[in-house]
């Protein structure tokens, strides 16, 4: 729906879309999620997303050993499933393999700087892309 409602009615206006969490992010956590369960994840998610999602230009990959993501969780007795290390290490394997698959695609980013530094590099990044395939961005 969200697709359907919101995405491709931009991009057909020729509009700039920026998501935070969109298609990689579902393949990486449901592909850890579905082992065991499914005999290929991989495969059935792109059978199952085939013809409905819609591949980014550009993907910003937020890279945190996941030790560190971990301390900025609150206690462990509250994270959820998708919070555990053995997961989320599943998860962030998911998320490289996706990044060294696409690299032309992703942009990886050390998660340990300071949020202004990786905005200000995410923002220059959007701008120097842009600027590259011959596309601005309207408001």
């Amino acid at each position: 729906m969200h697709c359907a409602a919101v995405i491709r009615p931009a991009l057909d206006a020729g509009r700039l879309v920026i998501s935070d969490r969109y298609t990689d992010s579902r393949f990486a956590y449901q592909q850890v999620t579905l082992r065991g369960h499914l005999q290929d994840p991989r495969r059935w998610l792109a059978a199952l997303h085939e013809g409905w999602s819609i591949r980014p230009d550009l993907t910003f990959l937020l890279v945190l050993p996941v030790h560190r993501a971990l301390e900025r969780l609150d206690g462990e007795n509250t994270r959820e499933h998708f919070e555990r290390e053995e997961v989320l290490t599943e998860v962030q394997a998911e998320y490289l393999a996706r990044a060294g698959a696409e690299p032309s695609r992703f942009i990886l980013v050390d998660a340990e700087e300071e949020r202004g530094v990786i905005a200000s590099f995410v923002a220059e990044e959007i701008r120097r892309v842009c600027e590259l395939r011959g596309r601005y961005p309207r408001s």
